[in-house]
């Protein structure tokens, strides 16, 4: 590993954490590189001169056996501790993707499309709650009895991101609104079923850690999807710097007119890249927290749900 450099920017950091392979030290690594950019040490995003090349595959320890999505083993319902240990291993791995994924939107678009510094300064912070997400859950897997990589997993995570790779509004729109979003669909249950197996130590991390802060990462996608959609229409007016989204609709009086081209935008991207419908039930009440009501999703969706679907994270 490089030693770390006071001069590098953003960007030179991100991806040091990239090219890290074990996931405990990228979530270390990770920390300290937010730490530094939130307090000020790293001052510049990037190098307007500098065009650095961007792994397709973040490094990664080869421990954890990949297998397709389709031939994954059942999680269970956390009834067993067997079942529990699946669960958690599984939201693991999702984590030390998070992790990738939150570098990976920094250094691949940043500076590509000309982002302002808040749109680092919110990845920089979902990154940070990533590798804490990662870092304590895979200290409760191995409370359980367990550690990282002695389950298969899939990579499903990061298939998405090479396909929305040549564009942030598609990656936005997938990784964020999309998959994480489900994310919040499912955790509630998740919670309900470690309480109802009897690990509340389990439940009270996902409810009081994981699941507030995952509402703030879609959040961050749902607002700069918006950004750029709205920053592709009257560029001038978003030129430097954040305007408020809901300010910048309202003074031209198309505050509906714009939300229709935001949502129509999306229902495209959506179909384009994310296979089939978007699975119901949803949590509504998490994704208008995060930003965006029933008309993004529903459009979307499994026109009825079967009344026996099971939520398995």
């Amino acid at each position: 590993m490089c030693p770390e450099n006071e001069s590098e920017t953003l960007v030179e950091a991100a991806l040091r954490v990239l090219n890290t392979e074990d996931p405990f030290e990228k979530a270390r690594l990770g920390d300290s590189v937010a730490s530094k950019w939130l307090d000020g040490t790293i001052t510049l995003p990037y190098n307007p001169s500098l065009d650095l090349p961007v792994p397709d595959r973040p490094a990664r320890l080869t421990n954890v056996k990949l297998v397709s999505p389709s031939l994954m083993p059942k999680l269970g319902k956390a009834g067993s501790l067997q079942s529990r240990q699946a669960i958690v291993h599984s939201i693991v791995h999702t984590e030390s993707w998070a992790i990738d994924l939150s570098w990976d939107i920094i250094a691949r678009f940043g500076k590509q499309e000309a982002m302002p510094r808040e749109f680092f300064t919110d990845f920089v912070k979902v990154a940070q709650d990533e590798g804490r997400h990662f870092t304590l859950l895979a200290a409760r897997l191995e409370e359980l009895g367990f550690s990282y990589g002695a389950l298969p997993a899939h990579d499903g995570l990061w298939d998405s991101a090479i396909a929305t790779s040549k564009d942030l509004l598609s990656r936005l729109a997938i990784e964020h609104c999309v998959h994480e979003a489900r994310g919040l669909d499912v955790l509630p249950a998740t919670i309900s079923r470690f309480r109802n197996g009897g690990d509340n130590k389990t439940a009270d991390l996902l409810e009081t850690v994981v699941y507030p802060e995952e509402i703030t990462h879609c959040a961050s996608g749902v607002k700069w999807f918006k950004w750029l959609c709205l920053r592709s229409r009257n560029p001038a007016l978003f030129q430097d710097s954040l305007a408020s989204l809901e300010h910048e609709a309202g003074e031209n009086g198309c505050a509906i007119e714009e939300n229709e081209v935001v949502i129509q935008k999306f229902h495209a991207i959506v179909r384009t890249y994310f296979r089939g419908p978007l699975k119901p039930p949803f949590n509504e009440a998490a994704r208008k927290a995060a930003g965006f009501g029933p008309q993004w999703y529903e459009p979307l969706a499994i026109k009825e749900a079967a009344p026996d679907c099971q939520l398995v994270n």
